[in-house]
């Protein structure tokens, strides 16, 4: 049994567009790499992850150990199938996909959705239970997994689960919930935006 851990990385230029109000562009890029290098560390200190596998269009200096795959530039639904690909393509048993604005996130986190059951799929909703923040999917099971973040995407998921005949279990837990998308999500980004002053 092999878990890998699934992180897409944006391009920190130009990231997080909706916290202008709050930050300026170079704080926000400082904020999105600090929350990348923490998940990436959660991710890392998890002790059922085995490797990661980042989604990035360069792989960034604290992840030397990491899988690279490269962003096709076509949106972050295909560039998860390529990579979900190409963890399954490694003998991957499992793969826990995982947000990189996950300020609050702990490795404890991160082993729950390790952990499902074989042939179950665990999902971990935002903050407000409409959008995903954490998938974690039993391969080669759900190797044609559509993935659909996005708008809803906490219902598409689990209608895409139920298509795939399989369980589902539903993690809440503050650090997989508590993403940063608005300048009200900043406090729960408050320790990383202090280090990075």
């Amino acid at each position: 049994m092999t878990c890998w851990a699934i992180i897409p990385l944006k391009a920190s230029a130009g990231a997080k567009s909706r916290l202008a109000g709050a930050l300026d562009a170079d704080a926000r890029e400082r904020l999105v790499r600090a929350m990348a290098a923490h998940v990436t560390a959660a991710a890392r200190g998890a002790m059922n992850i085995d490797r990661l596998c980042l989604v990035a269009p360069g792989k960034p200096d604290f992840a030397d150990d990491a899988l690279l795959v490269a962003d096709p530039g076509q949106g972050l639904n295909p560039a998860l199938i390529a990579a979900l690909a190409a963890v399954t393509a490694q003998g991957a048993s499992r793969a826990v996909i995982v947000a990189a604005d996950l300020p609050t996130l702990a490795p404890r986190d991160l082993e729950l959705l390790a952990a499902a059951p074989a042939g179950e799929i665990a999902i971990a909703p935002d903050r407000h239970g409409t959008g995903t923040n954490a998938l974690s999917l039993p391969l080669p099971q759900a190797a044609g997994f559509a993935f659909a973040f996005g708008i809803d995407s906490c219902a598409l998921h689990h209608a895409e689960a139920e298509r795939l005949g399989l369980a589902i279990e539903v993690i809440h837990s503050p650090g997989l919930a508590r993403d940063i998308d608005e300048p009200p999500d900043l406090a729960d980004a408050a320790a990383l935006l202090n280090r990075q002053a």
